[in-house]
């Protein structure tokens, strides 16, 4: 969701608008960013989240889509040689090649394709983040049995962590549900590890309700995966027990891991 800065409390498209300087302060504070850094507001809004990242003396990358919004933008901060406002959609601007973070309130209904070009591929650019989700997304995103190929690929790459349920009342207008400030930190995985997990959780979720072992039958020994899984379906295996899988493979040099696909790899 955008932040709120001078705007009516509405826009024509019914986007809401973050309204409290404490969550503000409280994502900017998490990134720990500095001069130097590289970060990017998507969504910028007003730029009530892009004004307080500039005085950390990072780089900004303020993207909006709104060309009202973006007007707003280059007039606030025409004189501010460490903000950039790109006019673009989250959805298909090109991401930095070096090394960024991004610190944004975004709408909701967009938040997944927006994880999706942050968290999936293995060579990217892509740091950390600090967002503002829907809160059932953020809860999902962070259950300790992912349900599907993605969310498990996602938390097995990432820490993610809800730092704190941002209520309703804190957007202007308010929406129906609450959101959560989102968390989200690289793991650091080597591309050898992440090839084999990408392996065992897209043969694990193929057959979800199997018991993991029996999914994974032919891509690792019997004897490692029941003793990390034990007979749980995939449904119930916990994310630390697919890194523990996953890197225990990882250290063994005969097991030889398939090629990452173009969407993970890229």
């Amino acid at each position: 969701m955008r932040s709120h800065s001078r705007r009516p409390a509405a826009t024509s498209s019914g986007v809401h608008l973050l309204s409290d300087a404490r969550v503000i302060t409280r994502l900017v504070t998490a990134a720990g960013l500095g001069a130097g850094d590289l970060v990017v507001d998507f969504g910028a809004g007003p730029g009530t989240i892009t004004a307080p990242l500039a005085r950390t003396g990072s780089r900004v990358l303020a993207v909006e889509r709104d060309a009202r919004f973006v007007a707003d933008l280059r007039r606030r901060f025409a004189g501010c040689a460490e903000v950039r406002v790109v006019h673009e959609d989250l959805r298909t601007v090109r991401l930095p090649r070096r090394a960024f973070a991004v610190v944004a309130s975004i709408p909701f209904a967009v938040s997944t394709p927006l994880l999706r070009r942050l968290l999936t591929p293995v060579t990217s650019g892509f740091s950390h983040a600090e967002l503002v989700v829907e809160w059932g997304l953020a809860r999902r995103l962070t259950a300790a049995c992912p349900r599907d190929l993605e969310s498990a690929w996602w938390s097995c790459r990432f820490t993610l962590t809800v730092r704190r349920r941002i209520p309703a009342r804190c957007f202007s207008p308010a929406p129906r549900v609450d959101a959560a400030h989102l968390g989200v930190r690289s793991r650091n995985l080597d591309h050898r590890t992440a090839a084999i997990l990408w392996a065992l959780l897209s043969a694990a979720y193929d057959r979800p309700r199997d018991p993991a072992r029996a999914a994974l039958a032919g891509l690792a020994p019997r004897r490692t995966t029941h003793r990390l899984l034990g007979d749980r379906p995939t449904a119930e295996v916990h994310t630390g027990q697919w890194l523990a899988l996953a890197k225990a493979l990882a250290a063994d040099r005969s097991v030889i891991p398939p090629p990452l696909p173009a969407r993970a790899s890229r």
